[in-house]
C-alpha cells in the first residue's frame, strides 16, 4: 500500500466516520499520528507480532508509571525544549538562562521560605558533602527581581526523590524560596548524587535494546517564576560528574554547569556553623519577559502532596 492510499484509509477511519461534534485539533493530531504509524508499519514491514509486542510494552510502561521517564529517555522532552527555544528566537527573545527538561519528579506544595532555606533533613549530613548554593534572579534587563519564587528539588545520596521514595521524610530536598528585596536566594543542602533508570524497568528495557545506558549526572532542578516574567524550567548539573555530557535524558546544556567550589578555609567553615569543608555554588537566574505563545507555561500532570 502506498502513502497516498494510507492517507485515504486513515482519513476514512478518523474523519469520514464522524457523526457528531468534533474537536478539530484532536482530530487533526489523531489523523496525523495514525497515518504516520500506518506508514511506518508499511515501510518497515512491521509484523503483527511486533506490533502487539510494542502495544504491550507501552501498556506496561504506563501501568508502571514510567511514561514520563521514557519520554526524556527518547529525547522527546528535549525536542520540546528545542522547539520552545526556536519559538523564542523567532519572537526576538534572546539571552536568559537556558531552559532544560523538567523530568517526572516534581511535587507541588513544598514548604516556602524567604531568602534562605535548608533543603535536607539532616539524615545524610554525615555521609555526603554539605552544599551551599546562592545567587540572584534578574530580569532580561539585568534588574534584580524581589519576591521571585525559586522552587528547587533534587535527589538524595541514593538517587531517590522524596514523596516518590517512601524512605525519605516528606519534602526532603524540596523547597520554594522567595527571593529577598535584592532578588537573592540561598539554600543549604547536600551535594546530590546521579542516578539511573530502574535496571529492571520498562525504560531501561528499551534502552538496552538500543545499546544505551540509563544514567543521569548529578543535578538540581528549578522552577523560577516572577510577575511579568516567563516561567523558567531548568536544572544545573554538578561539574565533574562522569555522565555530565552523557545524560540519558539529554538535559545537559552549556550555561547550566556552574563551578562547584570546595571551601576549606577554617574561618568560612566556622561562619557556616560546620566542622568540616563544604561545597559552594553560585548561580544567577536570568528570566525572559512573558510574550505570548513563545513563553507559555507547560501544562502537564504533576504530583502534589
Amino acid at each position: 500500500m502506498n502513502h497516498q492510499d494510507i492517507n485515504k484509509l486513515a482519513r476514512s477511519y478518523v474523519v469520514d466516520t464522524a457523526n457528531g461534534p468534533v474537536n478539530k485539533r484532536v482530530q487533526e493530531i489523531t489523523l496525523r499520528l495514525l497515518s504516520d504509524l500506518m506508514k511506518a508499519i508499511e515501510d518497515l514491514d512491521i509484523s503483527a507480532s511486533e506490533f502487539w509486542t510494542g502495544v504491550d510494552y507501552l501498556s506496561q510502561t504506563g501501568a508502571k508509571g514510567e511514561m514520563a521517564l521514557l519520554i526524556p529517555g527518547l529525547g522527546l522532552e528535549r525536542f520540546l525544549d528545542i522547539r520552545a527555544d526556536e519559538a523564542e528566537e523567532r519572537a526576538g527573545l534572546a539571552g536568559g538562562t537556558p531552559r532544560t527538561i523538567e523530568g517526572p519528579l516534581y511535587v507541588a506544595g513544598a514548604p516556602v521560605e524567604k531568602g534562605f532555606a535548608r533543603l535536607d533533613d539532616g539524615t545524610e549530613v554525615n555521609d555526603g558533602e554539605v552544599l551551599f548554593m546562592s545567587g540572584t534572579v534578574y530580569t532580561d534587563e539585568g534588574k534584580p527581581v524581589p519576591n521571585a519564587t525559586v522552587e528547587v528539588w533534587h535527589a538524595n545520596l541514593k538517587g531517590g526523590y522524596s514523596i516518590f521514595d517512601s524512605t525519605q521524610t516528606p519534602f526532603n530536598l524540596r523547597r520554594s524560596i522567595i527571593t529577598d528585596e535584592n532578588g537573592k536566594y540561598e539554600f543549604r543542602s547536600i551535594v546530590p548524587s546521579g542516578y539511573s533508570c530502574p535496571p529492571e524497568g520498562q525504560t531501561q528495557k528499551l534502552l538496552t535494546q538500543l545499546g544505551r545506558h540509563g544514567h543521569r549526572p548529578a543535578h538540581i532542578h528549578f522552577f523560577v517564576t516572577a510577575e511579568g516574567q516567563a516561567k523558567l524550567t531548568t536544572q544545573i548539573n554538578i561539574d565533574g560528574d562522569p555522565y555530565l555530557w552523557d545524560d540519558f535524558a539529554f538535559a545537559s546544556r552549556e550555561g547550566l554547569v556552574p563551578a562547584i567550589n570546595r571551601v576549606t578555609d577554617a574561618t568560612e567553615i566556622a561562619k557556616r556553623g560546620l566542622d568540616r569543608p563544604f561545597s559552594s555554588i553560585h548561580f544567577d537566574f536570568n528570566l525572559r519577559p512573558v510574550q505570548a505563545k513563545a513563553t507559555a507555561d507547560v501544562e502537564r500532570p504533576r504530583r502534589a502532596a
